[in-house]
């Protein structure tokens, strides 16, 4: 990944964590009360809205889409953790519990993007924001139909892959949007 990148996608997912790290400390982790499907669901409004903005070109909710993207990428990586605790059925988890498994998502998708972005060539720079976002409805209704599946596939990548990839477009749009600044 280049120098650039590497540095825009940690601004960004640093302003992504601070933004999650506040919500926690402010509404702990109701969340956890959530099913997958449940968090699927969220991450579609939010992508929902914000191509209905794009289609639109107004907007009557003040609300930036910069903001629904960065709930993109949290309720992702929320996803993420509540798939790595499904053992685990405590309600409420502090910060320093969470934060390490925010990290260890957010480094292991960081990696899938690293993987992606040599073999792509930043192909994203070139790419629309509206078209990113197409991207990542579709990725929804693919999650939404493994899902239905119980989480079976023959040939798909799995749940768990299609979060990451929405992460990166995610992040992608906040980086053209300028949000890393």
């Amino acid at each position: 990944m280049k120098r650039q990148t590497t540095s825009e996608y940690n601004q960004v997912i640093h302003l992504c964590k601070e933004l999650f790290k506040k919500k926690t400390i402010d509404y702990g982790t109701a969340w956890r009360i959530l099913r997958i499907s449940s968090i699927t669901d969220q991450i579609f409004i939010k992508a929902q809205r914000i191509r209905s903005i794009q289609e639109k070109g107004n907007q009557k909710v003040n609300d930036p889409i910069v903001d629904e993207f960065v709930g993109i990428v949290n309720y992702c990586l929320i996803a993420l953790i509540q798939i790595s605790l499904k053992e685990d059925d405590r309600f409420e988890l502090n910060f320093e519990e969470i934060d390490p498994m925010y990290d260890h998502w957010v480094d292991a998708t960081r990696g899938l993007l690293e993987n992606k972005n040599h073999d792509y060539n930043e192909a994203w720079r070139d790419m629309r924001v509206s078209s990113m976002t197409d991207i990542i409805l579709m990725k929804i209704y693919r999650l939404k139909q493994i899902e239905d599946n119980f989480g079976k596939t023959l040939v798909s990548e799995g749940i768990e892959a299609n979060y990451q990839d929405m992460i990166n477009y995610a992040v992608f749009c906040l980086i053209k949007l300028g949000y890393h600044d």
